[in-house]
């Protein structure tokens, strides 16, 4: 039986592209379920800092995504009431899901977001 050296750190059980791939996945969810998308924030701030370049730059247009659409969201629900906030809600779900597909097909490929603090599609 093979005993680990302690000085070994242990592999991950998900790798990381798969990780990134859940939050994108969890923002979808969060469609609807609202708090899938907040557990997405909390794992994309956590890994934001000690990620390669490639995942970084997807973990900062994900927690960037949570954050505006938030934003988009506080102005549009309000703005229902004299209809224009129909309309900004529906730019927000075209917005949001372009962001989560164009980010899911970029991590897969292992490619990183081009402009990650982009406030359109990155």
């Amino acid at each position: 039986m093979a005993v680990p050296c302690p000085c070994e750190t242990p592999r991950p059980i998900v790798s990381e592209n798969m990780l990134a791939v859940g939050v994108y996945l969890l923002y979808f969810v969060g469609y609807f379920t609202g708090i899938s998308a907040l557990m997405g924030l909390i794992i994309a701030s956590v890994k934001l800092d000690d990620s390669e370049p490639v995942l970084r730059s997807h973990y900062q247009f994900q927690v960037r995504t949570f954050w505006i659409g938030l934003l988009y969201l506080a102005i549009s629900i309000p703005l229902c009431m004299v209809l224009i906030g129909f309309l900004l809600l529906g730019w927000w779900f075209i917005w949001s899901l372009i962001r989560i597909i164009k980010g899911t097909l970029l991590v897969t490929e292992h490619k990183p977001i081009v402009n990650p603090t982009s406030w359109l599609f990155g």
